[in-house]
């Protein structure tokens, strides 16, 4: 199928090749999925809809502080390993942050290299929401380090906000959460210092294919990002910000 088509343009009963880029932890991770796409009317006008969550076809994990080096190929295995070619790729969902700044942008560059030569659709989420999802509660925290965390809040509304937060600002915060997603020992250890009535519920780090779980809705309603305006999602300023701004670096130290 030609990348240029749109979800809404594939013929029922066709499979939607999703391929899931993850840059933003640790450790990094790129996976390819199947949706079959079927059609229902709904009040006279047609639907997309899937009947189950998407078909994963595999997954590669990538190193840590390696993803310039290992992500392009690491997606060429991915499709050539399920005999696919780029141009087959129906839609990209890429998490854009928060994490590691330089990450990111790797991961973000990548998918725009990737999707512009054929118009591919992109779908963007974040790593928080993608954690959030993966667990099956509104909300979720991420280490941050320098004693902070990346944190979703779920709105009264169905909305919800993220932000970096320290054991002040958590503080600040009321009502706590009841329950929040973590997936790593720091974020976890300051909540708990903290919010002492919120219940902690631990969690495998989120992937490329939890990203793609996350984004089947997003897909299907053709919720995609513009990718002249595609920027990363970092809660922070980068490092070279922060300790490159003298005024910043004494107030630190204030």
């Amino acid at each position: 199928m030609p990348a240029s088509q749109s979800v809404a343009e594939f013929r029922p009963g066709a499979g939607l090749l999703v391929l899931g880029v993850d840059t933003c932890g640790p450790s990094g991770s790129v996976a390819l999925a199947r949706l079959e796409m079927s059609t229902a009317q709904i009040s006279g006008q047609t639907a997309w809809d899937i009947g189950q969550s998407a078909e994963i076809l595999g997954q590669v994990t990538l190193a840590g502080r390696t993803y310039s080096a290992t992500l392009v190929a690491a997606i060429a295995e991915l499709l050539t390993k399920h005999e696919a070619r780029l141009a087959d790729v129906g839609a990209i969902a890429v998490v854009h942050g928060p994490g590691s700044f330089t990450g990111v942008r790797v991961g973000l560059s990548a998918v725009k290299g990737l999707a512009e030569p054929g118009k591919t659709p992109v779908v963007v989420v974040s790593r928080l929401e993608v954690l959030a999802a993966k667990v099956g509660v509104p909300s979720a925290s991420l280490d941050a380090h320098r004693h902070e965390v990346f944190l979703r809040l779920a709105g009264r509304e169905g909305g919800a906000q993220q932000l970096l937060a320290g054991a002040e600002e958590l503080m600040e915060i009321n009502p706590a959460p009841t329950r929040v997603a973590v997936c790593d020992d720091e974020a976890a250890t300051l909540l708990e210092s903290v919010w002492q009535g919120t219940e902690l519920i631990r969690s495998e780090a989120p992937t490329a294919t939890d990203a793609i779980r996350t984004c089947v809705p997003a897909i299907l309603a053709g919720e995609f990002a513009d990718l002249a305006l595609l920027d990363g999602f970092y809660l922070r300023r980068s490092d070279a910000e922060i300790f490159g701004d003298p005024s910043t670096a004494k107030a630190r130290h204030v």
